[in-house]
């Protein structure tokens, strides 16, 4: 019996000294790791027409039932055509540099600070089963999402004046 626990108790030690040397090597590697850290963007008025804000009602109900629904979207149909320019989102965010625009794509989002002799991709989020590739320059910036054959391209240049967005089907 003690012979048992004499081995339960090196078992325990040794694994206990494991697990810490392997925590502290983790540890040690990821402080040193350099990242961007996110950016959260301020939700504004205009971003809460999409969502009943009243709060609820106090009368019981006999089943529970949502407080809020948004409403449908309607999906825009994929097409393979040129580039085209896209107008910004309707809800702008003020920010330090310039303004956050918005790009809903079929492939998924890309959202830009757009100042005014420059532009910064804020991010960029691949919609369900859509890979994404990142390009950037000192005078442009490209987002393309991309599943099997299909790309879609967002597009922000501002090397002769303000940044101006494309978005192209291809």
């Amino acid at each position: 019996m003690r012979r048992g626990l004499v081995h339960v108790l090196a078992w325990l030690l040794a694994t206990g000294a494991a697990v810490t040397l392997s925590w502290w090597g983790v540890h040690t590697v990821m402080a040193g790791t350099a990242y961007d850290p996110p950016r959260a963007l301020p939700v504004t008025a205009a971003d809460a027409d999409t969502r009943d804000v009243r709060p609820p009602s106090r009368t019981p109900s006999p089943s529970p039932t949502p407080s809020h629904e948004r409403p449908a979207r309607p999906t825009p149909t994929p097409t393979r055509t040129a580039a085209r320019t896209q107008p910004p989102s309707p809800t702008p965010t003020a920010s330090a540099s310039g303004r956050v625009r918005s790009y809903d794509t079929d492939g998924g989002r890309a959202v830009f600070d757009l100042g005014p002799a420059d532009a910064t991709l804020v991010s960029a989020t691949p919609g369900t089963g859509w890979g994404m590739q990142v390009w950037k320059t000192e005078s442009w910036i490209r987002v393309e999402f991309s599943r099997g054959a299909d790309r879609v391209t967002v597009f922000c240049t501002w090397h002769d004046g303000p940044p101006r967005v494309e978005v192209g089907t291809y």
